[in-house]
């Protein structure tokens, strides 16, 4: 997928371009900055983990209780509520707006935007599993985009219960000094809940890429709260792990490897 979004941009005759992904769009764009630094302007990283293992959501009851009615759901109007609650914070949801909950809007949008296109098929979600679990970026990479010269954002919603906080620091840290991590009070759809700070994220990548900011001068910025209770941090965050869950790490990774050589999932073609 990073190959034909390069193709794409080639089709376009654009020589570079500022790249902008979320979830695991973001992951797509991490390999396209991999493949052809040369071709960025600046790159942007919305909810981002790194693959694999880090693709597990956080496991509690509000998890599984997800978990559970995911798997469970047979009409819209069942994906949509869990859906709901997945990519929004209740605070969020319990907004009201006009003379009813933003929740009762956004469940209405959603069961009519399911109903359209048809539930996910099995196949499809597969496929969209297999491509984040497989998905790893190498140290020989990320050696490849922190040294190419663009300024990069990793912004995040610190309550995503899907793509998990931890990892996109952690990530943000190994492509210090290049990176920036902004980090806002949201969920996974931080994008909808705060599209003014995200936007304003976003143009500050981009001014900054125009005025020819250097890497080290843009990461070097110190840790800011801003009103809106965005947290604009630079500088290195060391993230540590607990015994429990490095053993944790290290069957998921073995998992891993299993699913590697597993062959893709094949998508049959539909003739009209």
């Amino acid at each position: 997928m990073a190959k034909d979004a390069l193709a794409l941009m080639d089709h376009l005759g654009w020589k570079k371009a500022h790249v902008f992904g979320h979830s695991m769009g973001a992951m797509i764009s991490c390999k396209l900055a991999a493949i052809a630094p040369h071709r960025l302007c600046s790159l942007a990283l919305l909810n981002v983990t790194g693959g694999g293992f880090q693709c597990f959501p956080k496991v509690d009851g509000q998890m599984l209780s997800l978990a559970f009615r995911f798997l469970r759901a047979k009409t819209p109007e069942e994906r949509a509520l869990v859906d709901l609650e997945t990519h929004y914070t209740k605070e969020y949801l319990d907004e009201t707006v006009g003379s009813c909950t933003r929740r009762m809007i956004l469940y209405q949008e959603y069961v009519k935007g399911i109903s359209s296109t048809g539930m996910q098929s099995n196949c499809g979600f597969e496929g969209q599993v297999n491509a984040c679990w497989t998905h790893n970026m190498t140290t020989k990479e990320l050696d490849a985009i922190r040294s190419a010269g663009f300024l990069i954002s990793v912004i995040h919603g610190r309550d995503d219960i899907i793509a998990q906080l931890c990892h996109a620091k952690r990530l943000a840290e190994r492509l210090v000094p290049a990176a920036r991590m902004v980090e806002l009070h949201g969920a996974h759809l931080v994008s909808h809940e705060r599209p003014d700070e995200v936007n304003n994220a976003l143009m500050d990548l981009i001014k900054a890429t125009k005025s020819a900011v250097k890497p080290e001068e843009w990461s070097a910025q110190p840790e800011n709260v801003s009103e809106t209770g965005a947290l604009i941090s630079g500088r290195p965050i060391t993230v540590t792990m607990r015994t429990d869950e490095g053993v944790i790490v290290m069957g998921f990774e073995h998992m891993r490897n299993i699913v590697k050589v597993m062959k893709p999932v094949r998508v049959a073609a539909i003739e009209s």
